[in-house]
């Protein structure tokens, strides 16, 4: 009878482990998933700061009113290296200490979109 009562024990302590271990099992999934969340809105997060760290970036840039363009900083590199670049005499040599009122407006001009 004793060894009987050993089996009724020893199934008892199983089934006892098997229900510890499937709760364990369930709960470490509802982990998994709040992990999973909480990487994914961290992602969200990161993103967007980074956004509005580009943001922040270019609205403290301080505003640069002789700021030009890549082509009109072309165009003054050629300017100053003494060509017209204005489109009536585009090309031609200036004569030493001329300046051209065409060539400083197609520079300095108001650029469209600003």
């Amino acid at each position: 009878m004793n060894g009987h009562h050993d089996s009724n024990n020893i199934y008892d302590r199983f089934a006892q482990v098997t229900k510890q271990t499937r709760e364990l099992v369930a709960s470490m999934e509802q982990l998994q998933a709040q992990v999973t969340q909480i990487m994914e809105k961290n992602a969200e997060l990161s993103i967007e700061n980074d956004h509005l760290r580009t943001l922040l970036k270019k609205q403290h840039q301080p505003q640069n009113p002789d700021h030009l363009s890549g082509s009109r900083e072309n165009l003054k590199r050629l300017y100053q290296q003494g060509f017209h670049v204005c489109s009536e005499y585009f090309g031609k040599r200036l004569d030493p200490h001329e300046s051209c009122t065409f060539c400083i407006d197609a520079i300095f001009g108001h650029e469209e979109g600003k």
